[in-house]
């Protein structure tokens, strides 16, 4: 799956399903830039040579600084994968405003800016490819998640929108939608949480990061080039 030579900017790549995005397609000949919120795993990525920013996805000008940087270093952004999200859950009736409006600002709102900013590269070169993370947790809900929940149904409708917006000059959008993946925010369920999950998914196990950056591999590569505006769920079977 093609993708040497590209320029990839993912969101949100210091850890888990980001990381492993970012890493697949630097093992796959790609250009990487990546964003993200932990200093120290942000220059592990500069050991390896890669531009890494500590960048607030919800701060336009962060968010602007840091397409410059990708474009002054590599002249191009071929591709985006918006992975930046966080949680702050608990039951809608005792949910603060300022939960829900930091999880709507980084999980949805941290898209469009991202999009808005590196998008005029791509229609100028008539090219892209934009993959944005959202959540099995945006199509079927979820008990305690309202804020998540909307903000990741967000980003469904957002990555439909964008698609018939922009695929007269040839950049695909998606959306892809994981379950329940192996990372530091499901290690911290509880152990009977974790049973009643795997008891819900066919395939019986939790996904992995790599799982998750495989679809994304594909869908940014040269390999796909009819498929756009869909939502591609990557759960084990959750949401059949």
């Amino acid at each position: 799956m093609d993708v040497v030579g590209k320029v990839a900017l993912v969101t949100g790549a210091t850890r888990g399903i980001g990381q492993a995005i970012a890493a697949r397609l630097k093992d796959a000949g790609a250009e990487i830039a990546v964003t993200g919120r932990d200093e120290v795993l942000l220059q592990a990525w500069r050991d390896q040579g890669v531009l890494a920013a500590a960048a607030d996805v919800t701060d336009v000008r962060q968010v602007e600084d840091v397409v410059q940087a990708v474009v002054e270093r590599y002249g191009q952004i071929d591709i985006v994968v918006n992975n930046a999200g966080i949680t702050k859950d608990g039951l809608m009736m005792r949910m603060s405003d300022a939960d829900w409006q930091r999880v709507i600002d980084t999980n949805l709102t941290g898209v469009f800016n991202i999009c808005r900013a590196a998008i005029r590269c791509m229609l100028r070169r008539r090219q892209g490819r934009i993959v944005n993370i959202s959540s099995v947790i945006g199509v079927a809900g979820n008990a305690g998640q309202t804020n998540y929940a909307a903000s990741k149904a967000g980003v469904i409708g957002f990555t439909k929108a964008l698609a018939k917006e922009v695929a007269s000059r040839n950049i695909l959008v998606n959306a892809v939608t994981p379950g329940y993946i192996d990372t530091e925010m499901t290690r911290a369920l509880t152990e009977e949480q974790r049973v009643e999950i795997l008891r819900r998914i066919p395939l019986g196990r939790t996904g992995t990061g790599e799982d998750v950056a495989a679809l994304v591999h594909f869908l940014v590569s040269e390999e796909n080039k009819y498929i756009t505006g869909q939502t591609i769920h990557c759960d084990g079977g959750l949401v059949i």
